[in-house]
């Protein structure tokens, strides 16, 4: 089975919604789609959360499958939004310095795409 993460930097949202479609549709296809939110994408997060924004149904079905695997714990907290992540039931995540390791997933076998 072929295994995909997406590691998304870009606190763009036109940039973030084709990380929400890549990773449902790689889930979708069983090859086990996960997310991981870094950098300046974790500011998107609880803008994600609102009923209004227009990646709310990508981001609720992304979540709602599992494959949102946390945020970086470093980057919420250095970008003052780790309660506000946190309060979306995404978890803050980072074994590394509070980073998400990519080696994690390399050992895993998982195929690293990066956003």
């Amino acid at each position: 089975m072929k295994k995909t993460v997406l590691f998304a930097f870009r606190g763009d949202p036109m940039c973030f919604i084709h990380v929400l479609l890549n990773g449902l549709d790689c889930a979708d296809r069983g090859m086990e789609g996960k997310i991981i939110i870094e950098g300046e994408a974790v500011k998107l997060v609880p803008e994600m959360n609102k009923p209004d924004h227009f990646l709310n149904q990508l981001f609720k079905k992304a979540r709602e499958q599992g494959i949102i695997v946390g945020a970086c714990r470093a980057c919420s907290n250095k970008l003052g939004v780790a309660q506000a992540v946190t309060d979306t039931g995404v978890e803050l995540i980072g074994d590394m310095s509070g980073h998400p390791a990519m080696s994690e997933y390399i050992d895993k076998g998982y195929r690293i795409i990066t956003f």
